[in-house]
């Protein structure tokens, strides 16, 4: 990997996030009546886009909004124009991590065709959406807040409508919880701006449609698994490498699974609630593959993953899959709404690095250029520890950006022991494990929910 080409700034970055950061501010104050120097950072955002084909529509809506006259077309124009921004900050990276890597993408993603969605709970949202932008984040109470209850109601029943009315709903909890704003010490800005933004757009018909698909016949390798983890859901995402089985190229792709959870399964105990949706997650704490016929595949890459149509393949080691089949498979492009730099997570084989720490903050560095090792997303709910982070000689990642630079999320790593090289994997218990604290863990989650589950049969019986 060439990683001088990661360490370089990126021309005009800086000045896309400054403009996101100018308008995320001026979500915080609310713009119902945007004071003289709010009004200067509009007109400052709409130039952001200046030469593009949001240009005049962008431009239109900042002076509408600095005037506090904007309407909901609007806010969906400054929307846009973040989102855009956004868009193409990502798309500088990852070009950048292309040129890095070696790896190109597959063309962009195409976009489903508008269908008919409810125009009325979907102009609803949009309102209450603008009703925010209106009010500020400073400004929030529990009767704005509010008013976000029956448009998800109305919504959820509709799986066309599903995906909104869970942003939405979640968004709504996240304000209440919140509220008042003025009591706030410290807002999340680019957070909720984000949420916000993202909601705003998905209210567009047709901006919420499923993404297209294709089938993929061929052999999965695993690389690794990112494990993400709620109070109340968990999913783990398996990043892999397909060898198509027409001789095709090999392509990156990703297959995830969910599932609600109680607060007191923690740990390895997780993967109980996962492996009864998803065969994968066996042959990936066995170190194996898996065959697959006519598995469908979204243009983003994500297979939409069914067991009937897969079956235990060969073993393979994972970190012979990144020494070999990786650097040559080619990458995916997200849908146009999906462009965001926290959606980078591309996986990325490094080894022959050096291990420093500062502030307990471990870094690989390549070829001279030192990036962080992103420890705090290794999960509980597997073997690996920051400690075998620090003692490894390869590793097998997710190349993210965040807070300005580049950094590795590792999913495995080489290290040796007794001058034996040994492998730690972050979804080694994803299958089952021996391992003494992942057995008690497990136990443990045993437990939790035969408990929760006695208890929920006598409340249905009573």
């Amino acid at each position: 990997m060439h990683a001088d080409l990661l360490a370089e700034p990126v021309p005009g970055l800086e000045e896309a996030l400054a403009a996101v950061d100018g308008f995320d501010a001026l979500l915080t104050d609310g713009l119902l009546r945007p004071r003289a120097a709010q009004a200067g950072d509009l007109i400052a955002f709409a130039h952001a886009v200046a030469g593009t084909p949001l240009a005049t529509r962008v431009g239109e809506a900042a002076e509408k909004a600095a005037a506090g006259a904007a309407g909901e077309e609007h806010f969906l124009a400054l929307a846009a124009a973040r989102v855009a921004l956004f868009g193409s900050v990502h798309d500088a990276l990852v070009e950048r991590v292309h040129a890095a890597t070696g790896r190109t993408s597959a063309d962009d993603a195409p976009q489903p065709p508008p269908s008919g969605e409810p125009v009325n709970v979907l102009a609803a949202a949009r309102s209450w959406l603008c009703d925010l932008a209106r009010t500020g984040w400073r400004g929030l109470d529990h009767e704005i807040v509010s008013g976000a209850a029956p448009v998800v109601s109305a919504m959820l029943p509709d799986p066309a409508l599903r995906r909104l009315a869970v942003l939405l709903d979640g968004f709504a909890t996240e304000l209440a919880a919140s509220c008042p704003g003025a009591a706030l010490d410290r807002i999340p800005e680019r957070r909720w701006a984000d949420l916000w933004s993202r909601a705003l757009l998905l209210t567009l018909p047709g901006a919420a449609e499923a993404p297209t698909t294709d089938t993929v016949t061929g052999r999965l390798l695993p690389l690794g698994v990112d494990l993400h983890e709620h109070a109340t859901a968990v999913q783990a995402q398996v990043h892999a490498v397909l060898e198509p089985a027409d001789g095709g190229t090999a392509r990156l792709v990703r297959a995830s699974v969910s599932a609600p959870k109680p607060d007191t399964v923690v740990g390895a105990g997780l993967w109980q609630l996962l492996r009864p949706h998803m065969s994968l997650l066996a042959a990936v704490g066995e170190g194996g593959t898996m065959d697959l016929v006519g598995m469908p595949v979204t243009a983003e890459g994500d297979l939409i993953w069914d067991d009937s149509l897969a079956r235990a393949g060969e073993p393979a080691d994972p970190f012979v899959t990144a020494r070999v089949v990786l650097p040559t498979a080619v990458g995916t492009a997200p849908a146009a709404l999906d462009r965001h730099p926290a959606r980078i997570a591309t996986p990325v084989f490094l080894e022959g690095y050096a291990v420093s720490q500062d502030d307990d903050v471990p870094a690989f560095t390549v070829a001279g250029h030192a990036f962080a090792v992103d420890t705090d997303r290794i999960p509980a709910a597997g073997p690996l520890t920051p400690e075998n982070v620090v003692a490894s000689r390869a590793c097998i990642g997710l190349l993210r950006w965040d807070a300005g630079a580049f950094r590795v999320q590792p999913l495995a790593v080489e290290t040796t022991v007794r001058k034996k090289t040994l492998a730690i994997h972050a979804g080694s218990w994803a299958g089952g494990t021996t391992d003494k604290a992942g057995v008690k863990a497990e136990k443990a989650a045993t437990d939790a929910v035969a408990v929760l589950r006695e208890r929920a049969g006598r409340l249905l019986r009573a």
